[in-house]
């Protein structure tokens, strides 16, 4: 079953955002509506059964507060890759500035974390929180 909580990003060049989304992380644009010259309206990324939508940041509404030197507010995510070593190694091919190396974790499965270009944060693991751990 898809996730039912699909986390959404502004950016201030989202056109750059999805290109770099698709060619560091292995996303895939599931659907991608341009607004005014330059900007997304509304953008839905797939990753295996989880998604994320992102838009242009527009600088109003609720996404109007920013804490960042670019001008959007960086969050962090978590997806669940079957090879981290292999994502992470396609992620720096792709440009991604690497944070944490590819490592193994106290709670289980392995990780690392990438920045994209506007300083949201990244993590890739094979640890999967939906599993039973017990």
């Amino acid at each position: 079953m898809p996730s039912t909580v699909i986390p959404a990003l502004r950016y201030a060049d989202a056109p750059a955002a999805i290109r770099f989304l698709v060619d560091a992380f292995g996303f895939t644009a599931h659907m991608v509506v341009e607004g005014d010259p330059g900007t997304i309206e509304h953008a839905q990324l797939t990753h295996g059964s989880g998604m994320v939508m992102l838009g242009s940041d527009r600088n109003e509404g609720a996404y109007g507060e920013h804490v960042s030197s670019s001008g959007t507010t960086p969050i962090g995510l978590y997806v669940v890759v079957a090879d981290v070593a292999a994502h992470a190694q396609r992620a720096r091919a792709a440009g991604a500035e690497i944070v944490m190396e590819p490592e193994e974790q106290d709670y289980g499965g392995s990780s690392y974390t990438a920045k994209d270009p506007e300083g949201n944060v990244w993590s890739f693991g094979d640890y999967d929180p939906w599993a039973d751990h017990g």
